[in-house]
């Protein structure tokens, strides 16, 4: 028997207690979110739109939040979540690096989005609110909010990524299944949806444009607004992973050197790292290395600036401090529709501009070979958004000098059973790299605001 087991679980009385919050060991403050006049925003205004105690968490200098029974209920019928030693990859790949990976393909929805969007529709319930709004990239927040709306008995409106749900036809089949109505985006539900669709027929939508379209629905059908990623409360209850995995290593007598996730709008990524972030930024720790995994057909972080942008292409969110290919960028309509976004979480964006994160991005058809090839010697069919970690996670794993015992940890945060028309395509030679062209970013940043706040920074 193996010293160290393939699978480590945490026991009930080791169950986390609270999300960790690493705005209160961030070494400078994060910079406000701004109104286009230049003011900041206020907690008055974004209880228009989101749960009271949600904007509390989004302001919060606390580090520890405790973790309602309510929701911890619920998180107890699929956590804790398997830590994975990738004994079969290690391997196959012949290195000496000790693989781990967090997986979060387990529970009712199929992927981590579900730990955000339990809190944000019981938070929503206590402030009696009725009815949700939200957009959804590759399907999986839309999903996960489904299945929370579901159980609080709540109705629920899902504005998917068009693009996508042309894409994946069961993943809008499993939302509906769950009682929520889906939209492709853009829609002629919305004005935001009509004049987009006026000027291009044939727009395939991005995250950007499904995100205006559920504001304004929200505003018009005195709904509430839920945002499966980007803003720190979502990424604050993402920690619940990154909190379970340094409990889980605890039990096997490791710690990771590197901590590897894909990044689309910040809460894959966050909720695995932050716990260990903050590790390092507390002196507690030294010496791990953070890696933030984007497409290189949407490069956020790589080929972005940091300025302050909008959320979104309408212009109905705050202005926040980002690496940001411009509101109006229009990614090419790759498969890993989650990370299909122009914008990045604000901290996971200082931290990478603060060197703290490595940001590296890879191919569409290097994320379905890693994809393929951990799907034949781990067993699972990831989601092509997990396939970026499992790429990169491969790439460092082959860089360890022999006998190197380093420990590299990845996220695994979702299966990819409803992306089979994706490995098809792949697999048959479909499915090519997407090229971005100069150009196509040049045409992005020109949407960035003009602000006071961006003087030397565009």
């Amino acid at each position: 028997m193996e010293k160290i087991p393939y699978r480590t679980f945490l026991e009930e009385k080791e169950f986390p207690k609270y999300w960790y919050n690493i705005i209160a060991d961030l070494k400078e403050p994060l910079e406000p979110f701004l109104n286009p006049d230049g003011s900041e925003v206020t907690k008055e205004q974004l209880k228009k739109l989101f749960a009271s105690t949600l904007v509390e968490h989004e302001f919060s200098k606390e580090r520890y939040i405790e973790i309602p029974k309510e929701v911890s209920d619920i998180y107890r019928t699929f956590r804790s979540t398997p830590l994975v030693r990738a004994y079969r990859l290690e391997k196959a790949l012949g290195t000496s690096a000790h693989l781990y990976y967090k997986y979060e393909g387990l529970n009712p929805s199929g992927s981590h989005k579900l730990n955000s969007a339990i809190p944000q529709v019981y938070y929503n319930k206590l402030d009696g609110i009725k009815k949700l709004t939200t957009e959804t990239g590759a399907g999986q927040w839309g999903t996960a909010l489904a299945a929370a709306c579901a159980f609080f008995d709540m109705d629920c409106d899902v504005y998917m990524v068009k693009v996508s749900g042309q894409q994946k036809p069961q993943r809008r089949q499993l939302i509906e299944t769950y009682g929520a109505k889906t939209y492709l985006s853009p829609s002629d539900r919305t004005e935001n949806g009509r004049a987009i669709l006026k000027k291009d027929p044939d727009n395939g939508g991005n995250l950007g444009i499904a995100i205006s379209e559920a504001v304004e629905a929200a505003i018009k059908e005195n709904a509430h607004y839920a945002l499966g990623s980007v803003l720190n409360h979502v990424i604050l209850h993402q920690t619940i992973i990154g909190q379970e995995a340094k409990l889980q290593f605890e039990k096997v007598g490791e710690y990771p050197d590197m901590v590897i996730s894909c990044v689309g709008g910040g809460s894959n990524f966050g909720g695995i790292a932050f716990p260990f972030i903050g590790d390092m930024l507390r002196g507690e720790k030294k010496g791990t290395e953070f890696v933030a995994v984007e497409p290189s057909a949407c490069p956020t972080i790589t080929k972005g600036k940091y300025a302050y942008d909008y959320g979104d292409t309408a212009h109905l969110t705050p202005i926040m401090l980002q690496y940001t290919l411009g509101n109006s960028f229009m990614p090419p309509k790759i498969h890993s529709g989650g990370l299909r976004y122009h914008g990045m979480n604000t901290i996971v964006s200082k931290l990478c501009h603060e060197k703290i994160v490595d940001a590296v991005s890879v191919s569409q058809r290097e994320v379905f070979e890693s994809a393929l090839f951990f799907t034949k010697t781990e067993g699972i069919l990831p989601a092509p958004e997990s396939g970026h970690s499992i790429a990169e996670a491969i790439k460092r794993a082959k860089q360890v000098k022999p006998g190197e015992e380093k420990v590299i940890l990845f996220n695994v945060t979702g299966h990819g059973n409803f992306d089979m028309a994706a490995y098809e395509n792949f697999q048959s030679g479909k499915l090519l790299d997407a090229v971005y062209t100069d150009e196509m970013l040049e045409k992005g940043f020109k949407s960035i605001p003009d602000i006071e706040a961006n003087k030397g920074r565009l």
